[in-house]
């Protein structure tokens, strides 16, 4: 039971403003269950693998030499996420759990 929360809280200035961003995905463990019989650790961990080599083998993601998937264009990578099991959601210049 429960689920997993996974994200980036990203603060810095963007045109001279300051800024913050908050992407996550909250992921269900009855849900990744029911799909894989496994928890949404190993769901969460499993997708995302599997959707970058599945944009590289496509010419997707393409750059000669070794690259990290973090490297790469994010937009291809998120637009296929959602409808693989793992929509995300972003908060924009929301108060960030770091600010005090």
């Amino acid at each position: 039971q429960g689920q997993t929360s996974i994200g980036c809280q990203i603060a810095g200035v963007k045109d001279g403003a300051k800024r913050n961003v908050y992407i996550f995905n909250n992921c269900s463990h009855q849900m990744a269950y029911q799909d894989t019989r496994a928890q949404a650790v190993s769901y969460t961990t499993g997708v995302p693998a599997a959707l970058g080599t599945s944009l590289v083998a496509r010419g997707v993601w393409k750059k000669p030499g070794v690259w990290n998937m973090e490297q790469f264009d994010p937009d291809p990578f998120l637009a296929e996420l959602g409808p693989l099991g793992l929509p995300w959601e972003v908060v924009v210049d929301g108060k960030l759990a770091f600010e005090k």
